[in-house]
């Protein structure tokens, strides 16, 4: 047999023994993304990866194959996921408007408008609102749990995380924990039991005394506020400013970050959510 054939032979095994790996990442990226993304899409393009993968691995490079296939099929699903435009510039330039829009009314009413003020407000039915919200949750779920750099793959599918790894997902980790924390109570508890305790919308829309429709926007308005928190402390490049930085819902929001790091800064405090945490982490 020659060593082509055997090198061939080789990578063939590693795609076959790995395409649970494939199937693994969909799901979690699946669970991310909004519903008109097909899986299939995805699949494909992360079986084209594993294969790609499997001929390029060099293993006296000292690094795991699975965490090295998971690494190149993460990325080839990302790129799968920009081309199809899964947060498609539409919906972005709308909730570019939506929170514009928010801002104005919040600086006018005193309080946060609602899904139905916003909507009355730009014209547009109040399910365009609700279903925009929805896909840009999705989409920060995505951003706040991935990154190109050190994505959900390379943390769930390798025992085997190198010690600067370990270290930034603590830090990233300490933070959330601070950033939700420190959140107006309403927000705090939509994300708590919301993502942590996986109770039903409906479940903590009668806890609340609200709508489901309002539990949606607590929650869309509370992604935005802990990514944003997140990166003010860690990528403060990536923070968008505030449409009307004097007015008060920008104070409000400043107030917020600077609350964040202030918690930080005195030091890691034990608890429920911190457990809870970890235990996903």
């Amino acid at each position: 047999m020659s060593q082509t054939t055997a090198s061939f032979e080789s990578a063939d095994a590693l795609v076959v023994e790995n395409i649970a790996l494939v199937g693994h990442i969909v799901r979690e990226t699946m669970s991310r993304v909004p519903s008109h993304v097909n899986r299939e899409d995805l699949s494909s393009a992360g079986m084209m990866a594993l294969v790609k993968a499997s001929r390029a691995f060099e293993a006296d490079r000292g690094v795991p194959f699975v965490r090295y296939a998971a690494t190149r099929i993460r990325g080839a699903i990302l790129d799968e996921l920009r081309g199809i435009d899964w947060a498609s510039r539409a919906v972005r330039r709308r909730s570019r408007d939506l929170d514009a829009t928010r801002a104005q009314l919040a600086v006018t009413l005193g309080r946060s408008p609602s899904n139905a003020e916003v909507a009355s407000a730009l014209g547009i039915p109040v399910t365009e609102v609700e279903g925009n919200d929805e896909d840009i949750a999705r989409a920060n779920v995505l951003s706040l749990q991935g990154t190109t750099e050190a994505g959900l793959a390379d943390t769930l599918v390798s025992p085997t995380a190198g010690p600067e790894d370990m270290l930034e997902h603590r830090e990233r980790l300490q933070y959330l924990v601070e950033a939700i924390d420190e959140l107006p109570e309403r927000l705090r508890v939509v994300v708590t039991e919301y993502f942590l305790a996986e109770r039903p919308m409906a479940e903590i829309a009668a806890e609340l005394d609200v709508s489901e429709s309002r539990v949606s926007q607590i929650r869309a308005e509370a992604l935005v506020l802990l990514r944003d928190a997140l990166n003010t402390a860690l990528d403060p490049d990536l923070v968008a400013p505030h449409p009307r930085p004097e007015g008060c819902a920008a104070r409000r929001r400043d107030a917020y970050f600077a609350a964040v790091v202030e918690r930080h800064a005195a030091g890691p405090q034990r608890g429920g959510l911190k457990q809870r945490l970890d235990a996903t982490g």
